[in-house]
């Protein structure tokens, strides 16, 4: 089986979201998938998707402490500034963190850890709704 999707993910501020509960209901076909993957590519070049703690908050908030200390605004020698202070950084950050995944599907769920989360990592202020092209294959 092969289905794939545009999934629209709701505007977020700059952070690390939790999006595993809406990428799931976006697919509910994936309960029929005994073994499989499941493809996830974000079609933007200043967000990123992670897998990683779901369940302890501060996390997601030391993730964009983090993120923000390590590629900061309003560097002098960037150049791409024409969309804003937080726009270059918002590119390193995606390609830093990357644009895609690809998870196990086992007996109709995804194979996460107990702890794992799929993060929607936002690195705009003032970001629209991203949309992820989700691929399911699998048997």
């Amino acid at each position: 089986m092969w289905i794939q999707k545009e999934v629209e993910l709701a505007q977020k501020p700059r952070g690390f979201h939790l999006v595993t509960r809406e990428v799931l209901n976006a697919v509910p076909e994936l309960r029929m998938v005994n073994v499989g993957l499941l493809h996830l590519f974000m079609q933007h070049t200043s967000a990123s998707l992670a897998i990683n703690e779901n369940a302890d908050p501060d996390v997601r908030v030391d993730m964009e402490a983090y993120f923000s200390k390590v590629v900061p605004e309003n560097e002098p020698y960037y150049k791409h500034t024409l969309e804003g202070s937080d726009d270059m950084p918002a590119h390193l950050k995606a390609v830093m963190i990357g644009t895609e995944l690809t998870l196990p599907i086992s007996q109709g769920r995804l194979s996460l850890g107990i702890w794992q989360g799929i993060y929607l990592c936002e690195h705009r202020e003032m970001a629209g709704r991203r949309k992820i092209i989700v691929t399911l294959n699998g048997e």
